[in-house]
């Protein structure tokens, strides 16, 4: 039986996203927003960026220049953690089941949305067009802990802590599921991995955090991840020309290939 589907024409409030038709709405007790390309690709593929909405977008912006959606549900400055993943749940099947948006969603996770990517993604494999790391956090012990040459955040380590619900901070520096902890699933279901670094980063350092798990995932096999290594620190994200990154997903990404 055919699901009838919902318009976006008259979902929640309609605003100017640079130029783009985007939707805010709640869904689940969460600020959500939807943005619209102009001109839409068949079978809507969509880019779902996990955290950090507004900042750098300009990746977000030449995929919706190139007929993608651009999705985003807020759940707060959780880290990834389980219980915020269950409102990711929501998300994905209203998205999907409701308004026909592609089954295979492009990932995105700028800075510490590499833990919403990573912790959603692994138990969404068949979800799952690619997973895209911007300087991202592979390693929470890294950052926010600060256990390496990184600058951490003592603030958000006790938050993650609350968040994960560990008992103790040696149970969360003990925990087996970091992103480069967990990485067979992605390699076994075929899942292509994309990083953008910059080399000089010193909040996610990255001989912590992607070059972990480059090492990691190479050791397991893997031969689906490409890291874009570029100058700079944390900021400003991504690629100065995203074409490169773009062209690369849109050759690996499953379900893209039209």
């Amino acid at each position: 039986m055919k699901r009838n589907r919902k318009s976006l024409d008259k979902l929640g409030a309609v605003s100017d996203y640079h130029g783009f038709r985007m939707h805010d709405f709640e869904l689940d007790g969460c600020k959500c927003k939807i943005v619209e390309p102009k001109t839409p690709r068949p079978g809507k593929p969509w880019v779902w960026k996990a955290e950090f909405f507004e900042a750098f977008p300009g990746f977000e912006l030449e995929m919706l220049a190139r007929g993608f959606y651009l999705a985003f549900m807020s759940v707060g400055n959780t880290f990834g953690c389980p219980n915020a993943m269950k409102h990711f749940d929501v998300f994905y099947r209203e998205l999907h089941e409701n308004y026909g948006f592609a089954q295979h969603a492009i990932l995105l996770g700028l800075s510490r949305g590499g833990l919403y990517i990573y912790n959603w993604g692994a138990r969404n494999l068949d979800k799952l067009a690619c997973v895209y790391g911007d300087n991202a956090v592979c390693d929470f012990k890294s950052w926010p802990a600060g256990r390496g040459t990184g600058i951490g955040s003592k603030n958000d380590w006790d938050k993650l802590i609350r968040d994960y619900e560990f008992k103790s901070e040696a149970e969360a520096l003990a925990w087996p599921g970091n992103p480069v902890d967990n990485l067979r699933p992605f390699i076994k279901a075929g899942i292509p991995l994309v990083h953008t670094a910059g080399t000089d980063d010193t909040v996610v350092p990255s001989p912590e955090n992607v070059d972990v798990l480059e090492k990691n995932y190479r050791g397991l096999g893997g031969n689906n991840l490409k890291v874009f290594r570029h100058p700079g620190g944390h900021h400003p994200h991504g690629l100065e020309d995203p074409a490169p990154l773009i062209e690369h997903i849109l050759n690996v990404g499953i379900g893209l290939q039209s």
